[in-house]
């Protein structure tokens, strides 16, 4: 997907006063490595859907004030941005965390991981036909080092992977198309939409979806009081603050550039397994940690710095 033609311009010429963002995207990642620190005590005492169900509720409650001016600001939006704005609330927001625990309850562990790693291919092949995004060959040297990196990081053994079952492989790609889009068409809204909007219609958008999700599982919406102070951490860490870190720097940030700084989840999430959840990495998995950590700085820096960024959007 090489750029060519007048219609396109390197990204940080398109819009003067919007510098690259790709850090913040980063650092909003770095924030969802939490999740598993505080969804793990969650997930051993609550239904997954659930725990999704009141993820939603608890912000779409503190956020409510804001909840009117972002339905006004969707009413001037198009068809195109609501479909976009449905499909991040209720597809990638509820839906794909579902499916991807769903993953791991009927199949191996690995299977998920393994096909999780996927994500940044959809997102680029997304971003080439919805936004009309194009990269240069020269983003290969970033991408491929970060996927590989992404690889040595998930597993202990790199090298002896089986992947199993239909049903299993279906379900977490089914997780990986839907956060692609969700990388992709945050980036479309975001353009349009101010941040903290996005953001307030994400989770209203997903709330009822968690429901029906809970509905169709037949879990209960009870959670108990104990319960209480780790889903509102859940809610507000990973969630609310992470999310509007995210929808702000997506905004200045092209989806083909964002979605290798997605990746800086997993290296945070490993980190934290290691410093408060008694988990040991391999000599490999150190080594996939190095490597996305790097990987992910240097694009940041190359599109920042370089007059001729990798990543290109339509001119405008």
């Amino acid at each position: 997907m090489v750029a060519a033609g007048s219609r396109l311009k390197p990204v940080n010429s398109l819009r003067e006063g919007s510098p690259d963002r790709t850090w913040l995207v980063a650092v909003a990642a770095a924030l969802w490595g939490t999740d598993g620190l505080l969804r793990l005590p969650l997930a051993e005492a609550l239904p997954s859907g659930t725990v999704v169900f009141w993820e939603h509720l608890l912000v779409v409650l503190v956020m409510s004030p804001f909840l009117p001016a972002a339905i006004r600001a969707l009413r001037r939006a198009t068809a195109r941005e609501w479909l976009a704005v449905v499909v991040i609330g209720g597809g990638s927001s509820a839906l794909a965390t579902a499916l991807f625990t769903a993953a791991f309850k009927t199949g191996d562990p690995v299977t998920p991981l393994v096909l999780q790693k996927l994500q940044p291919v959809f997102a680029v092949v997304a971003a080439f036909f919805v936004l009309g995004e194009r990269i240069r060959i020269g983003y290969a040297v970033f991408a491929v080092p970060a996927l590989i990196g992404a690889w040595l990081l998930a597993f202990a053994d790199p090298l002896h992977i089986k992947v199993a079952a239909a049903r299993t492989a279906l379900l977490a790609i089914g997780a990986a198309v839907l956060w692609a889009a969700g990388t992709v068409l945050g980036r479309l809204v975001s353009t349009k939409l101010a941040p903290r909007d996005v953001t307030v219609l994400r989770f209203a958008a997903g709330l009822p979806v968690a429901a029906i999700i809970v509905a169709v599982q037949g879990a209960s919406f009870a959670v108990g009081w104990h319960n209480a102070l780790g889903l509102v951490l859940l809610a507000f860490v990973p969630g609310l603050l992470a999310l509007s870190l995210y929808y702000v720097g997506l905004r200045s940030t092209p989806a083909s550039r964002a979605t290798l700084a997605e990746l800086a989840f997993p290296a945070t999430a490993a980190v934290i397994g290691v410093s408060f959840l008694d988990a040991e990495l391999s000599a490999t998995q150190w080594l996939g940690l190095a490597v996305v950590v790097v990987s992910v700085t240097a694009l940041g820096w190359h599109e920042k710095a370089r007059k001729r960024p990798m990543v290109l959007e339509p001119a405008l």
